[in-house]
């Protein structure tokens, strides 16, 4: 059964479509299907994700899912959350992964609290007007650390330090920090839920 990933990153896919592929389902991109972003007007994950898999579902016909994830800093009080991937354009750098670490690393470079959440929120709609959507949450609790290490991973992976490994999510093995990223975690509880609700 073919599911819309509200999406075009194709870090999300990978590690999602390896998740999913045991239920049966076939994740495709809506970018494959020549269906354009929505727009993200809301402050929280949940609201963001549910806007975005709306939108896949409506303009596909087919059943849709949307991740809306993001870095939270308890310094920052909790942000840059939802903005989280243009966090580098506030500090006058051009979007992007290494320029958001860049500029992470530098609004911390005096601040010695550093822990930091990495959050991801699944919403899964059978159709548009699905009255249940599926909603599963990840999180995973660490540090920041005081410059990148690893070369696995993207977003703020090599520079969220998590202790129960002793290592910054880009240093795992892909196949430890997919078991237990924030996004990892949303789609093991998304595949019960699906499990559950919907086969």
């Amino acid at each position: 059964m073919k599911l819309v990933l509200a999406s075009n990153n194709p870090g999300k896919l990978a590690e999602l479509q390896a998740m999913f592929a045991p239920l049966g389902f076939d994740l495709i991109t809506q970018g494959s299907l020549g269906i354009p972003e929505a727009p993200e007007p809301f402050h929280t994950f949940i609201e963001n994700a549910l806007t975005k898999a709306r939108h896949a579902a409506q303009l596909s016909g087919l059943p849709a899912m949307a991740d809306d994830a993001g870095l939270c800093v308890d310094a920052f009080g909790g942000l840059p959350g939802v903005q989280t991937a243009f966090y580098a354009t506030q500090f006058g750098y051009p979007k992007g992964d290494d320029n958001n670490v860049r500029a992470l690393l530098e609004q911390m470079a005096d601040i010695d609290n550093r822990r930091a959440a990495l959050v991801s929120t699944l919403v899964a709609l059978r159709s548009a007007d699905d009255p249940e959507p599926l909603v599963a949450v990840g999180r995973v609790v660490g540090e920041i650390a005081r410059e990148p290490m690893g070369s696995n991973g993207f977003g703020f992976d090599p520079v969220m330090f998590v202790p129960e490994f002793g290592q910054t999510f880009a240093q795992l093995q892909v196949e430890v920090k997919n078991a237990h990223s924030h996004r990892g975690r949303a789609a093991a509880a998304m595949v019960a839920l699906m499990r559950e609700r919907w086969l």
